[in-house]
């Protein structure tokens, strides 16, 4: 579904489609397995950590859901009007961010320090495993 592109991201070709609500969402199955491939480390971890994508030039964080089909990544309906989409469902390159690019965007989103000596202080034993994890190439 997804194959190496860059130090931060990895591309996937996803059906894009919208969906009512605030939230963005993948197949659960899909979600889980790329979680525990990108995401965790070794022994057993959560599975359920939101997922951080982006389309086009939007980042936003991606849940798993049981009514999404899989290969599809469904929207909140505004964001697709903010996109190039104007016939959805449409297959469309999805960018994944890696490990430790998720834990930066997210820190950031919440406001938190951004340093990889901040991040130790705010999470210092590391419960997703993202410091040492960098995950899969061809997930």
């Amino acid at each position: 579904m997804f194959e190496q592109f860059s130090s931060g991201y990895y591309l996937g070709r996803l059906y894009v489609e919208p969906r009512p609500g605030e939230e963005a969402a993948i197949a659960r199955a899909q979600h889980e397995q790329v979680n525990e491939q990108l995401y965790a480390g070794d022994g057993v971890e959560r599975t359920d950590l939101p997922l951080v994508m982006k389309l086009e030039n939007t980042h936003f964080t991606v849940y798993g859901d049981e009514s999404v089909p899989a290969d599809t990544i469904a929207v909140p309906e505004d964001l697709v009007e903010d996109t190039r989409i104007r016939n959805p469902p449409t297959l469309r390159e999805v960018f994944l961010a890696k490990a430790e690019r998720a834990r930066q965007l997210l820190s950031v989103a919440a406001g938190t320090p951004t340093s990889e000596e901040a991040m130790d202080e705010l999470v210092p034993d590391d419960p997703f495993g993202l410091s040492e994890f960098d995950g899969p190439t061809g997930i």
